[in-house]
């Protein structure tokens, strides 16, 4: 093998285990210089526990983790920074230090005991922040960033720190589409051109599938399938390690594919449940995949569902048109236009209660909010619960504003979807009073 071929990281029949509890089990995978490799699977499939033994953090019961041929479990811990570097899905602000200082910490492997930084710290820094289009705004304080700016700061301090390997878990968490394609863009982007090795851990197939070299999918500790894009999805895949049903499709500009979940519609009911009367109308507020659970369980238990206002080519949007469901969608990377407003105000006059799953909402899509304000008291709300951190409001704080206002007019907070459920066969109307309502 040449040293161009040689793999960054190697991993070899590893094996973890908690107490008696196997987490991998003879797990092996490799990745290269220039490649993005995403490392998928449900929850609890063991990629958290993965990227910890690469880190060495936790010691393996067998197998073996190499950076660049070195046995991690033997480097010392500067050693391992100055081969390996973390991004964590999410971590406490703390103090509110500049950008600039946030990302010097990245320098730290590389400077002595008591050292100062020097020529060669400031200029890996500096490269950093402009690698992610922040060097003109270093001396703005982390606390002040949105949560995709933060991804991008937290991106540049793993840059600074000018490791062979990069590893990124969950990157898109909870960031609006536009954020999750910038940030993975990004990542890519770095791996190619500067020669780094980057393993990121993602949910979504789909983004994987966009911008990953190579896909491993982990299931129970096992690594049940890896390859490119086009070796490894497969409805089957989907079917057996997510138990969701999928058409697979290919798009027709990058050849690239992706998965279309699908509702198997005669699915008899859940055991045991009783659902409304048949044709009850539920509207859905969702977008950038927020409503792939909440959807089809809301057509599955027997309402009749709406969507909207959701972009065009939103993997909500992409479910709802699968499934049939009335909605109402605009273009996409554009504020919510007044055809589509109306659309999505006949759909609420339609409707017998409104659902809002916890969608990041940008200047694109707030329009959806501040609409069902404006019916607020004339149909029940359900509000999801959003996410604490990183924010899901990208509109300067008006998002938050008219859910708080929603709050306040009567909509409800609940907690999951099961209480959605719930809540709805404890709120609407008896469906022989909606015959009279327009069907939009």
């Amino acid at each position: 093998m040449s040293a161009s071929d040689a793999a960054t990281l190697r991993v070899d029949r590893l094996t973890v285990r908690y107490g008696g509890r196997t987490a991998l089990a003879d797990v092996s995978l490799s990745a290269r210089s220039g490649e993005l490799v995403a490392l998928t699977g449900p929850n609890g499939s063991g990629k958290s526990t993965l990227l910890r033994a690469v880190m060495g953090l936790i010691a393996p019961q067998g197998g073996s983790v190499r950076v660049e041929g070195a046995n991690v479990p033997e480097l010392g811990l500067i050693e391992r920074a100055r081969r390996v570097a973390w991004a964590p899905q999410e971590e406490p602000i703390g103090e509110n230090i500049s950008i600039l200082e946030y990302v010097r910490f990245g320098r730290h492997p590389h400077l002595a005991p008591f050292a100062n930084e020097g020529p060669a710290d400031h200029a890996a820094v500096e490269r950093a922040l402009r690698r992610v289009d922040f060097w003109e705004e270093r001396s703005r304080g982390i606390a002040e960033l949105s949560g995709g700016e933060r991804q991008r700061v937290r991106l540049a301090r793993v840059l600074a720190q000018e490791t062979p390997l990069l590893l990124l878990d969950e990157p898109t968490a909870f960031l609006d589409i536009g954020h999750q394609l910038d940030a993975l863009e990004r990542v890519q982007a770095i791996a190619r051109q500067e020669r780094r090795c980057a393993v990121v851990a993602l949910h979504d197939l789909n983004l994987a599938a966009r911008f990953a070299d190579r896909i491993v999918v982990l299931s129970h500790g096992r690594c049940v399938a890896s390859g490119t894009p086009k070796e490894v999805l497969s409805p089957e895949l989907l079917a057996d390690v997510w138990g969701i049903v999928a058409d697979l499709r290919w798009d027709p500009v990058t050849g690239l594919p992706y998965l279309l979940p699908v509702l198997p519609m005669d699915r008899p009911p859940l055991a045991g449940t009783v659902g409304p009367r048949p044709m009850a109308r539920v509207h859905v507020i969702a977008g950038g995949g927020s409503g792939a659970e909440l959807i089809p369980r809301l057509a599955r238990e027997g309402f009749e569902v709406s969507v909207g206002a959701v972009h065009l080519f939103d993997s909500d949007a992409e479910l709802g048109e699968r499934l049939g469901v009335a909605m109402a969608t605009e273009m996409p990377f554009t504020a919510i236009s007044p055809p589509v407003a109306r659309h999505l105000e006949a759909l609420l006059e339609a409707c017998d209660a409104v659902v809002v799953a916890p969608v990041p909402t940008g200047s694109g899509n707030l329009a959806n909010w501040s609409i069902l304000a404006g019916w607020a008291g004339r149909r029940p709300v359900a509000l999801l619960p959003m996410p604490r951190e990183p924010s899901w409001d990208f509109t300067g704080g008006a998002a938050t504003r008219l859910r708080e206002e929603l709050l306040r007019s009567g909509a409800e907070e609940v907690g999951g979807v099961d209480d959605v459920v719930r809540w709805l066969r404890a709120r609407l109307p008896d469906t022989a009073t909606r015959s009279s309502r327009p069907s939009a």
